[in-house]
């Protein structure tokens, strides 16, 4: 009579659980597509005219610390050239006031280049901020109209055939989306001081 009832509880069981995963929908097989985003994001209009501003901004850059870095070396070459002079001598008020405005001074341009170098990377993660936020959807629109559900990064393939490349068709619809780019980052917000 137990074994009756085990069986019968089974097979109720069984009767519930069978429709409720049967009613479960199936994964669809994969029709893969895959995007070269390296060209992508190097061919595109825009970004080829961010990578030049970006290039021109680190020149610039570069130059700014040339020019002020080359008078700062001067003068810390004629200060250390006063302190050997003095053969382990102290040296006097004059020669020690000349070597605290220069450590400021240097400390100063140092923090200026790092402001600015922080403001062009800076720049550099608003480009590639405004390229993804315009791919998100093109991709989508790229695997709908060429009926794939997966899509991959190139780079990430052993082999691929170039009917499943959909690099040109992510290219184009880019170039379409995204004319141009702000090549400058909007400033940041400040620290609010807290209150007490």
């Amino acid at each position: 009579m137990k074994n009756i009832m085990i069986c019968a509880a089974a097979a109720a069981a069984t009767s519930v659980v069978a429709p409720a995963a049967a009613s479960a929908q199936a994964v669809p097989a994969a029709v893969v597509a895959v995007v070269d985003l390296g060209r992508v994001t190097s061919d595109c209009t825009a970004c080829k005219s961010a990578s030049a501003a970006l290039r021109s901004q680190v020149t610039a850059l570069q130059g700014r610390e040339r020019s002020l870095l080359a008078p700062l070396e001067t003068e810390g070459k004629a200060i250390q050239a006063a302190a050997d002079a003095l053969k382990g001598a102290q040296p006097d008020a004059a020669l020690q006031t000349r070597a605290r405005t220069f450590e400021q001074k240097r400390q100063q341009v140092a923090q200026q280049l790092q402001r600015e170098q922080a403001q062009v990377e800076r720049n550099q993660a608003y480009i590639r901020q405004q390229i993804a936020t315009k791919l998100g959807p093109i991709y989508q629109q790229v695997m709908q109209r060429r009926g794939a559900n997966l899509l991959v990064e190139t780079s990430t393939t052993l082999a691929t055939s170039t009917s499943v490349d959909v690099t040109t068709d992510v290219l184009t619809a880019l170039n379409s989306a995204l004319p141009s780019v702000q090549t400058t980052a909007p400033a940041q917000a400040q620290a609010q001081p807290q209150g007490r």
